[in-house]
Protein backbone atom coordinates (compact mmCIF):
# COMPACT_ATOMS: atom_id res chain seq x y z
CA UNK A 1 0.00 0.00 0.00
CA UNK A 2 1.33 3.44 -0.95
CA UNK A 3 2.02 5.66 2.06
CA UNK A 4 0.90 9.25 2.31
CA UNK A 5 3.18 11.59 0.36
CA UNK A 6 5.74 13.10 2.70
CA UNK A 7 6.69 16.77 2.49
CA UNK A 8 10.02 15.78 0.91
CA UNK A 9 8.32 13.52 -1.65
CA UNK A 10 5.90 16.34 -2.37
CA UNK A 11 8.81 18.73 -2.89
CA UNK A 12 10.39 16.46 -5.54
CA UNK A 13 7.08 15.69 -7.25
CA UNK A 14 6.06 19.35 -7.08
CA UNK A 15 9.20 20.46 -8.88
CA UNK A 16 8.44 17.89 -11.58
CA UNK A 17 4.87 19.15 -11.97
CA UNK A 18 5.98 22.78 -12.17
CA UNK A 19 8.56 21.81 -14.81
CA UNK A 20 5.84 20.00 -16.73
CA UNK A 21 3.54 23.05 -16.63
CA UNK A 22 6.33 25.40 -17.74
CA UNK A 23 7.21 23.09 -20.63
CA UNK A 24 3.53 22.84 -21.62
CA UNK A 25 3.18 26.62 -21.69
CA UNK A 26 6.42 27.11 -23.62
CA UNK A 27 5.38 24.64 -26.36
CA UNK A 28 1.71 25.57 -26.60
CA UNK A 29 2.10 27.53 -29.81
CA UNK A 30 3.45 24.43 -31.58
CA UNK A 31 0.42 22.29 -30.74
CA UNK A 32 -2.88 22.09 -32.61
CA UNK A 33 -5.37 24.32 -30.78
CA UNK A 34 -8.02 21.58 -30.70
CA UNK A 35 -7.89 17.81 -30.46
CA UNK A 36 -7.54 15.94 -33.75
CA UNK A 37 -8.94 12.68 -32.30
CA UNK A 38 -12.49 11.32 -32.60
CA UNK A 39 -14.82 11.10 -29.58
CA UNK A 40 -14.01 8.28 -27.17
CA UNK A 41 -10.26 8.26 -27.86
CA UNK A 42 -9.17 9.25 -24.36
CA UNK A 43 -11.68 6.99 -22.61
CA UNK A 44 -10.58 4.01 -24.71
CA UNK A 45 -6.92 4.59 -23.82
CA UNK A 46 -7.54 4.56 -20.07
CA UNK A 47 -7.59 1.30 -18.08
CA UNK A 48 -11.05 0.03 -17.19
CA UNK A 49 -10.39 0.06 -13.43
CA UNK A 50 -8.41 2.09 -10.91
CA UNK A 51 -4.88 0.83 -10.12
CA UNK A 52 -4.57 -1.67 -7.27
CA UNK A 53 -1.18 -0.33 -6.25
CA UNK A 54 -0.04 3.26 -6.17
CA UNK A 55 2.05 4.69 -9.00
CA UNK A 56 4.76 7.36 -9.03
CA UNK A 57 4.00 10.90 -10.18
CA UNK A 58 6.41 10.44 -13.10
CA UNK A 59 4.06 7.82 -14.54
CA UNK A 60 1.10 10.19 -14.26
CA UNK A 61 3.04 12.99 -15.97
CA UNK A 62 4.00 10.65 -18.81
CA UNK A 63 0.32 9.83 -19.33
CA UNK A 64 -0.54 13.52 -19.28
CA UNK A 65 1.69 13.87 -22.35
CA UNK A 66 0.45 10.82 -24.21
CA UNK A 67 -3.22 10.63 -23.18
CA UNK A 68 -4.52 13.94 -21.88
CA UNK A 69 -2.98 16.90 -23.68
CA UNK A 70 -3.57 15.47 -27.20
CA UNK A 71 -7.26 15.25 -26.27
CA UNK A 72 -7.64 18.85 -25.16
CA UNK A 73 -8.88 22.10 -26.57
CA UNK A 74 -6.02 24.34 -25.46
CA UNK A 75 -7.68 27.42 -24.01
CA UNK A 76 -4.34 29.07 -23.18
CA UNK A 77 -3.05 28.68 -26.77
CA UNK A 78 -2.06 31.98 -28.44
CA UNK A 79 -4.25 30.98 -31.40
CA UNK A 80 -7.34 30.29 -29.27
CA UNK A 81 -9.88 32.94 -30.29
CA UNK A 82 -13.09 31.08 -29.45
CA UNK A 83 -15.97 31.90 -27.09
CA UNK A 84 -14.56 34.38 -24.56
CA UNK A 85 -11.11 33.95 -23.06
CA UNK A 86 -10.84 31.82 -19.90
CA UNK A 87 -7.25 32.58 -19.16
CA UNK A 88 -4.93 31.87 -16.32
CA UNK A 89 -1.43 33.09 -15.52
CA UNK A 90 1.64 32.02 -13.58
CA UNK A 91 0.75 33.97 -10.43
CA UNK A 92 -2.81 32.63 -10.50
CA UNK A 93 -1.60 29.03 -10.71
CA UNK A 94 0.79 29.63 -7.81
CA UNK A 95 -2.02 31.14 -5.73
CA UNK A 96 -4.22 28.14 -6.51
CA UNK A 97 -1.42 25.81 -5.43
CA UNK A 98 -1.20 27.55 -2.07
CA UNK A 99 -4.99 27.48 -1.70
CA UNK A 100 -5.05 23.74 -2.44
CA UNK A 101 -2.19 23.12 -0.02
CA UNK A 102 -3.84 25.02 2.82
CA UNK A 103 -7.11 23.20 2.25
CA UNK A 104 -9.03 25.92 4.09
CA UNK A 105 -12.81 25.65 4.30
CA UNK A 106 -13.94 29.29 4.24
CA UNK A 107 -17.65 28.94 4.92
CA UNK A 108 -17.53 31.04 8.11
CA UNK A 109 -15.19 33.75 9.33
CA UNK A 110 -14.46 31.44 12.25
CA UNK A 111 -13.38 28.56 9.97
CA UNK A 112 -10.74 30.72 8.27
CA UNK A 113 -10.52 34.34 9.38
CA UNK A 114 -7.78 35.29 6.91
CA UNK A 115 -9.69 33.53 4.10
CA UNK A 116 -12.70 35.80 4.69
CA UNK A 117 -10.85 39.03 5.36
CA UNK A 118 -8.48 38.72 2.40
CA UNK A 119 -11.49 38.14 0.14
CA UNK A 120 -13.29 41.21 1.47
CA UNK A 121 -10.22 43.38 0.89
CA UNK A 122 -9.57 41.96 -2.61
CA UNK A 123 -13.12 42.84 -3.66
CA UNK A 124 -12.63 46.33 -2.23
CA UNK A 125 -9.31 46.65 -4.07
CA UNK A 126 -11.03 45.82 -7.35
CA UNK A 127 -14.01 48.06 -6.64
CA UNK A 128 -11.51 50.90 -6.21
CA UNK A 129 -9.45 49.88 -9.23
CA UNK A 130 -12.58 49.81 -11.43
CA UNK A 131 -14.20 52.87 -9.80
CA UNK A 132 -17.36 50.95 -8.91
CA UNK A 133 -20.11 52.80 -6.99
CA UNK A 134 -19.29 53.48 -3.34
CA UNK A 135 -22.22 51.43 -2.09
CA UNK A 136 -20.55 48.26 -3.40
CA UNK A 137 -17.66 48.68 -0.94
CA UNK A 138 -17.53 46.75 2.33
CA UNK A 139 -17.11 50.08 4.11
CA UNK A 140 -20.61 51.05 2.93
CA UNK A 141 -23.89 49.11 2.93
CA UNK A 142 -22.78 46.54 0.40
CA UNK A 143 -19.71 44.52 -0.41
CA UNK A 144 -18.25 41.85 -2.62
CA UNK A 145 -17.81 38.09 -2.65
CA UNK A 146 -16.25 35.53 -4.99
CA UNK A 147 -18.74 33.22 -6.72
CA UNK A 148 -17.71 30.34 -8.94
CA UNK A 149 -19.22 31.88 -12.07
CA UNK A 150 -21.51 34.60 -13.37
CA UNK A 151 -24.20 31.93 -13.58
CA UNK A 152 -24.14 31.58 -9.79
CA UNK A 153 -24.06 35.36 -9.38
CA UNK A 154 -27.23 35.67 -11.46
CA UNK A 155 -28.91 32.92 -9.45
CA UNK A 156 -28.00 34.56 -6.12
CA UNK A 157 -29.23 37.94 -7.41
CA UNK A 158 -32.48 36.31 -8.54
CA UNK A 159 -33.04 34.76 -5.11
CA UNK A 160 -32.37 38.05 -3.32
CA UNK A 161 -34.69 39.82 -5.75
CA UNK A 162 -37.49 37.32 -5.02
CA UNK A 163 -36.96 37.86 -1.30
CA UNK A 164 -37.36 41.61 -1.81
CA UNK A 165 -40.27 41.41 -4.24
CA UNK A 166 -42.23 39.12 -1.92
CA UNK A 167 -41.50 41.32 1.11
CA UNK A 168 -39.79 38.35 2.74
CA UNK A 169 -42.50 35.76 2.10
CA UNK A 170 -40.36 33.87 -0.41
CA UNK A 171 -37.96 32.80 2.31
CA UNK A 172 -40.66 31.07 4.38
CA UNK A 173 -43.52 30.35 1.99
CA UNK A 174 -41.80 29.97 -1.37
CA UNK A 175 -43.32 31.36 -4.54
CA UNK A 176 -46.83 32.57 -3.69
CA UNK A 177 -47.60 34.10 -7.10
CA UNK A 178 -45.97 34.64 -10.47
CA UNK A 179 -42.75 36.65 -10.33
CA UNK A 180 -41.00 37.86 -13.45
CA UNK A 181 -37.39 38.12 -14.59
CA UNK A 182 -36.45 40.34 -17.55
CA UNK A 183 -33.48 40.31 -19.90
CA UNK A 184 -32.84 41.09 -23.54
CA UNK A 185 -32.80 38.63 -26.41
CA UNK A 186 -29.01 38.84 -26.10
CA UNK A 187 -28.91 37.97 -22.39
CA UNK A 188 -26.89 34.94 -21.32
CA UNK A 189 -28.51 31.49 -21.10
CA UNK A 190 -27.69 31.41 -17.38
CA UNK A 191 -30.46 33.97 -16.78
CA UNK A 192 -33.13 31.50 -17.90
CA UNK A 193 -31.39 28.73 -15.97
CA UNK A 194 -31.40 30.88 -12.81
CA UNK A 195 -35.11 31.50 -13.26
CA UNK A 196 -35.76 27.78 -13.66
CA UNK A 197 -33.67 26.87 -10.60
CA UNK A 198 -35.42 29.59 -8.59
CA UNK A 199 -38.82 28.13 -9.49
CA UNK A 200 -39.97 30.79 -11.96
CA UNK A 201 -39.76 28.44 -14.92
CA UNK A 202 -38.67 29.45 -18.39
CA UNK A 203 -42.06 31.15 -18.80
CA UNK A 204 -41.16 33.42 -15.92
CA UNK A 205 -38.51 35.12 -18.06
CA UNK A 206 -39.62 38.05 -20.17
CA UNK A 207 -37.30 38.34 -23.17
CA UNK A 208 -37.07 41.99 -24.18
CA UNK A 209 -36.38 43.06 -27.74
CA UNK A 210 -33.17 44.87 -28.65
CA UNK A 211 -32.35 47.79 -30.86
CA UNK A 212 -31.56 46.11 -34.21
CA UNK A 213 -28.55 48.32 -34.88
CA UNK A 214 -26.84 48.14 -31.50
CA UNK A 215 -28.19 44.79 -30.20
CA UNK A 216 -28.84 46.49 -26.83
CA UNK A 217 -31.96 46.20 -24.68
CA UNK A 218 -34.78 48.54 -25.74
CA UNK A 219 -35.86 50.48 -22.62
CA UNK A 220 -39.28 51.23 -24.14
CA UNK A 221 -39.88 47.51 -24.67
CA UNK A 222 -38.74 46.80 -21.10
CA UNK A 223 -41.20 49.32 -19.69
CA UNK A 224 -44.00 47.85 -21.78
CA UNK A 225 -43.23 44.33 -20.54
CA UNK A 226 -43.21 45.44 -16.91
CA UNK A 227 -46.49 47.32 -17.28
CA UNK A 228 -48.13 44.36 -19.02
CA UNK A 229 -47.11 42.09 -16.15
CA UNK A 230 -48.37 44.52 -13.55
CA UNK A 231 -51.69 44.70 -15.37
CA UNK A 232 -51.85 40.89 -15.20
CA UNK A 233 -51.10 41.10 -11.45
CA UNK A 234 -47.73 39.46 -11.89
CA UNK A 235 -44.77 40.81 -9.87
CA UNK A 236 -41.70 42.19 -11.68
CA UNK A 237 -38.77 40.93 -9.57
CA UNK A 238 -35.48 41.36 -11.42
CA UNK A 239 -34.03 42.90 -14.57
CA UNK A 240 -30.70 41.46 -15.75
CA UNK A 241 -28.88 43.97 -17.94
CA UNK A 242 -25.68 43.04 -19.76
CA UNK A 243 -22.41 44.89 -20.20
CA UNK A 244 -20.74 42.98 -23.03
CA UNK A 245 -23.25 40.47 -24.42
CA UNK A 246 -22.02 37.01 -25.35
CA UNK A 247 -22.69 37.28 -29.05
CA UNK A 248 -21.35 40.76 -29.80
CA UNK A 249 -20.29 42.52 -26.54
CA UNK A 250 -23.18 44.98 -26.79
CA UNK A 251 -23.67 47.22 -23.74
CA UNK A 252 -27.23 47.67 -22.50
CA UNK A 253 -28.24 51.29 -21.69
CA UNK A 254 -27.92 51.16 -17.89
CA UNK A 255 -29.01 54.76 -17.19
CA UNK A 256 -32.41 54.26 -18.85
CA UNK A 257 -32.84 50.69 -17.54
CA UNK A 258 -31.81 51.77 -14.05
CA UNK A 259 -34.36 54.59 -14.01
CA UNK A 260 -37.12 52.15 -14.98
CA UNK A 261 -36.09 49.68 -12.28
CA UNK A 262 -36.07 52.46 -9.69
CA UNK A 263 -39.52 53.65 -10.78
CA UNK A 264 -41.07 50.19 -10.39
CA UNK A 265 -38.97 48.96 -7.47
CA UNK A 266 -37.39 46.14 -9.47
CA UNK A 267 -33.98 44.64 -8.59
CA UNK A 268 -31.34 45.49 -11.22
CA UNK A 269 -28.53 42.99 -11.69
CA UNK A 270 -25.76 43.88 -14.14
CA UNK A 271 -23.97 40.96 -15.78
CA UNK A 272 -20.56 42.12 -17.04
CA UNK A 273 -19.04 38.63 -17.03
CA UNK A 274 -16.61 39.30 -19.87
CA UNK A 275 -16.42 43.05 -20.36
CA UNK A 276 -16.35 44.18 -16.73
CA UNK A 277 -12.60 43.61 -16.52
CA UNK A 278 -12.14 46.43 -19.05
CA UNK A 279 -13.05 48.96 -16.35
CA UNK A 280 -9.55 48.73 -14.89
CA UNK A 281 -8.79 51.10 -17.80
CA UNK A 282 -10.32 54.57 -17.29
CA UNK A 283 -10.97 55.01 -21.02
CA UNK A 284 -13.23 51.93 -21.03
CA UNK A 285 -15.35 52.82 -17.98
CA UNK A 286 -17.98 54.39 -20.22
CA UNK A 287 -19.54 50.91 -20.29
CA UNK A 288 -20.38 51.27 -16.58
CA UNK A 289 -22.33 54.51 -16.96
CA UNK A 290 -25.49 54.09 -14.91
CA UNK A 291 -24.05 51.34 -12.71
CA UNK A 292 -24.98 53.39 -9.64
CA UNK A 293 -28.57 52.20 -10.22
CA UNK A 294 -27.62 48.50 -9.84
CA UNK A 295 -28.53 46.38 -6.82
CA UNK A 296 -25.89 43.83 -7.82
CA UNK A 297 -23.09 43.51 -10.35
CA UNK A 298 -20.62 40.84 -11.41
CA UNK A 299 -17.73 40.12 -13.71
CA UNK A 300 -15.46 37.12 -14.25
CA UNK A 301 -11.83 37.66 -13.32
CA UNK A 302 -11.34 34.24 -14.93
CA UNK A 303 -12.21 35.57 -18.37
CA UNK A 304 -10.09 38.61 -19.15
CA UNK A 305 -8.22 39.37 -15.92
CA UNK A 306 -5.58 36.62 -15.85
CA UNK A 307 -7.11 34.72 -12.92
CA UNK A 308 -7.77 31.02 -13.44
CA UNK A 309 -11.27 29.59 -13.39
CA UNK A 310 -13.24 29.81 -11.18
CA UNK A 311 -13.38 33.40 -9.94
CA UNK A 312 -16.49 35.51 -10.50
CA UNK A 313 -16.57 38.76 -8.54
CA UNK A 314 -20.05 39.68 -7.30
CA UNK A 315 -21.04 42.86 -5.49
CA UNK A 316 -24.28 43.87 -3.84
CA UNK A 317 -25.42 47.31 -2.76
CA UNK A 318 -27.19 46.00 0.36
CA UNK A 319 -25.48 43.02 1.95
CA UNK A 320 -28.07 42.80 4.74
CA UNK A 321 -30.78 42.06 2.19
CA UNK A 322 -28.73 39.27 0.61
CA UNK A 323 -27.80 37.68 3.94
CA UNK A 324 -31.39 37.79 5.13
CA UNK A 325 -32.50 35.98 1.99
CA UNK A 326 -29.92 33.19 2.16
CA UNK A 327 -28.87 32.64 5.76
CA UNK A 328 -29.63 29.33 7.47
CA UNK A 329 -28.05 28.74 10.89
CA UNK A 330 -27.96 25.15 12.18
CA UNK A 331 -26.70 24.58 15.70
CA UNK A 332 -23.44 22.99 14.55
CA UNK A 333 -22.36 26.22 12.84
CA UNK A 334 -23.09 28.55 15.75
CA UNK A 335 -20.07 30.44 17.06
CA UNK A 336 -19.31 33.54 19.06
CA UNK A 337 -17.85 35.52 16.13
CA UNK A 338 -20.93 35.04 13.94
CA UNK A 339 -23.31 35.89 16.75
CA UNK A 340 -21.37 39.05 17.55
CA UNK A 341 -22.39 40.48 14.17
CA UNK A 342 -18.87 41.84 13.73
CA UNK A 343 -17.76 39.45 10.94
CA UNK A 344 -18.79 38.36 7.46
CA UNK A 345 -19.82 34.74 6.93
CA UNK A 346 -19.64 34.28 3.18
CA UNK A 347 -21.72 31.09 3.28
CA UNK A 348 -24.70 33.51 3.52
CA UNK A 349 -23.72 35.17 0.22
CA UNK A 350 -23.91 32.04 -1.97
CA UNK A 351 -25.83 28.80 -2.56
CA UNK A 352 -23.30 26.22 -1.26
CA UNK A 353 -22.12 26.12 2.33
CA UNK A 354 -18.47 25.27 1.61
CA UNK A 355 -16.07 27.54 -0.22
CA UNK A 356 -12.45 27.48 -1.37
CA UNK A 357 -9.81 30.10 -0.60
CA UNK A 358 -10.15 31.64 -4.06
CA UNK A 359 -9.05 35.10 -2.95
CA UNK A 360 -5.46 33.84 -2.82
CA UNK A 361 -5.09 33.53 -6.59
CA UNK A 362 -6.65 36.97 -7.01
CA UNK A 363 -4.19 38.38 -4.46
CA UNK A 364 -1.24 36.76 -6.27
CA UNK A 365 -2.42 38.18 -9.62
CA UNK A 366 -3.04 41.70 -8.32
CA UNK A 367 0.32 41.82 -6.57
CA UNK A 368 2.33 40.34 -9.48
CA UNK A 369 0.83 42.50 -12.24
CA UNK A 370 -0.18 45.58 -10.30
CA UNK A 371 -2.81 47.92 -11.68
CA UNK A 372 -0.53 49.00 -14.53
CA UNK A 373 0.07 45.41 -15.62
CA UNK A 374 -3.64 44.64 -15.69
CA UNK A 375 -4.35 47.78 -17.68
CA UNK A 376 -1.60 46.86 -20.15
CA UNK A 377 -3.14 43.40 -20.62
CA UNK A 378 -6.62 44.80 -21.35
CA UNK A 379 -5.26 47.47 -23.69
CA UNK A 380 -3.24 44.88 -25.59
CA UNK A 381 -6.39 42.83 -26.23
CA UNK A 382 -8.30 45.88 -27.44
CA UNK A 383 -5.43 46.91 -29.72
CA UNK A 384 -5.10 43.43 -31.23
CA UNK A 385 -8.86 43.30 -31.89
CA UNK A 386 -8.65 46.73 -33.55
CA UNK A 387 -5.78 45.47 -35.70
CA UNK A 388 -7.80 42.46 -36.83
CA UNK A 389 -10.97 44.50 -37.42
CA UNK A 390 -9.01 46.87 -39.64
CA UNK A 391 -8.01 43.93 -41.87
CA UNK A 392 -11.64 42.85 -42.13
CA UNK A 393 -12.84 46.36 -42.94
CA UNK A 394 -10.27 46.75 -45.72
CA UNK A 395 -11.35 43.54 -47.52
CA UNK A 396 -14.47 43.81 -49.70
CA UNK A 397 -15.20 40.08 -49.30
CA UNK A 398 -15.80 40.55 -45.58
CA UNK A 399 -18.02 42.71 -43.41
CA UNK A 400 -18.02 43.60 -39.72
CA UNK A 401 -21.36 42.70 -38.16
CA UNK A 402 -21.13 44.60 -34.87
CA UNK A 403 -19.12 47.22 -33.06
CA UNK A 404 -15.97 45.96 -31.32
CA UNK A 405 -15.40 48.15 -28.26
CA UNK A 406 -13.46 45.48 -26.35
CA UNK A 407 -11.44 42.52 -27.70
CA UNK A 408 -14.10 40.61 -29.65
CA UNK A 409 -14.54 41.09 -33.40
CA UNK A 410 -17.70 39.81 -35.13
CA UNK A 411 -17.48 39.44 -38.91
CA UNK A 412 -18.71 37.37 -41.84
CA UNK A 413 -18.26 36.80 -45.52
CA UNK A 414 -20.53 38.99 -47.60
CA UNK A 415 -21.23 35.87 -49.69
CA UNK A 416 -23.63 34.63 -47.02
CA UNK A 417 -24.24 32.07 -44.31
CA UNK A 418 -23.06 28.91 -46.07
CA UNK A 419 -19.81 30.49 -47.19
CA UNK A 420 -19.18 31.91 -43.72
CA UNK A 421 -19.82 28.56 -42.03
CA UNK A 422 -17.50 26.78 -44.45
CA UNK A 423 -14.86 29.46 -43.88
CA UNK A 424 -14.97 28.76 -40.14
CA UNK A 425 -14.75 25.00 -40.70
CA UNK A 426 -11.72 25.29 -42.97
CA UNK A 427 -9.79 27.71 -40.79
CA UNK A 428 -10.40 25.73 -37.61
CA UNK A 429 -9.40 22.52 -39.39
CA UNK A 430 -5.86 23.87 -39.79
CA UNK A 431 -5.31 23.45 -36.06
CA UNK A 432 -3.49 26.78 -35.99
CA UNK A 433 -6.40 28.86 -34.66
CA UNK A 434 -9.82 28.30 -33.17
CA UNK A 435 -12.76 30.66 -33.69
CA UNK A 436 -16.44 30.20 -32.85
CA UNK A 437 -19.66 31.59 -34.30
CA UNK A 438 -22.97 33.18 -33.41
CA UNK A 439 -25.88 34.74 -35.26
CA UNK A 440 -26.37 38.47 -35.46
CA UNK A 441 -29.79 39.56 -36.69
CA UNK A 442 -30.25 35.97 -37.87
CA UNK A 443 -27.08 35.91 -39.98
CA UNK A 444 -24.19 33.49 -39.45
CA UNK A 445 -21.31 35.40 -37.90
CA UNK A 446 -17.76 34.45 -36.95
CA UNK A 447 -16.31 35.60 -33.62
CA UNK A 448 -12.62 36.25 -32.95
CA UNK A 449 -12.01 36.88 -29.24
CA UNK A 450 -8.56 37.98 -28.11
CA UNK A 451 -7.56 37.35 -24.51
CA UNK A 452 -4.60 35.03 -24.03
CA UNK A 453 -1.56 36.80 -22.54
CA UNK A 454 0.60 34.92 -25.07
CA UNK A 455 -1.30 36.23 -28.12
CA UNK A 456 0.70 38.75 -30.15
CA UNK A 457 0.29 40.69 -33.38
CA UNK A 458 1.86 37.75 -35.20
CA UNK A 459 -0.90 35.39 -34.01
CA UNK A 460 -3.67 37.79 -34.99
CA UNK A 461 -2.03 38.34 -38.38
CA UNK A 462 -1.77 34.56 -38.88
CA UNK A 463 -5.48 34.22 -38.13
CA UNK A 464 -6.26 36.86 -40.74
CA UNK A 465 -3.94 35.21 -43.28
CA UNK A 466 -5.67 31.85 -42.80
CA UNK A 467 -9.09 33.45 -43.17
CA UNK A 468 -8.06 35.42 -46.23
CA UNK A 469 -6.52 32.39 -47.94
CA UNK A 470 -9.60 30.28 -47.25
CA UNK A 471 -11.79 33.08 -48.59
CA UNK A 472 -9.74 33.01 -51.82
CA UNK A 473 -10.98 29.46 -52.36
CA UNK A 474 -14.59 30.16 -51.39
CA UNK A 475 -15.37 33.51 -52.96
CA UNK A 476 -15.11 34.08 -56.67
CA UNK A 477 -13.02 37.14 -57.55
Amino acid sequence: MAAHMTPEEFRRAGYAVVDWIAEYWSTLGERPVTSQDPPGTVAAALPPTAPERGEPVDAVLADLDTLVTPGLTHWQHPGFFGYFPANTSGPSVLGDMVSSALGVQGMLWATGPACTELETVMLDWLAELMDLPQRFRSTSTGGGVIQDSASSATLVATLAALHRASKGRWRTDGLDRRYRSYTSTQGHSSIEKAARVAGLGAEGVRVVEVDPASQTMDPTALRAAIEADLAARDVPAIVVATVGTTSTTAVDPLPEIGAICAEYGVWLHVDAAYAGAAAVCPELRWAHAGLEHADSYCFDAHKWLLTGFDCDLFWVADRAELVEALTVMPEYLRNAASESGAVIDYRDWQVPLGRRFRALKLWFVLRWYGAEGLRAHIRSGVALADRFAARVAEDDRFELTAAHPFSLVCFRLSAGDEASAELLRRVNATGRVHLTHTRVAGRYTLRLAVGSPSTTEAHVDEAWQLLSSAADELVAP
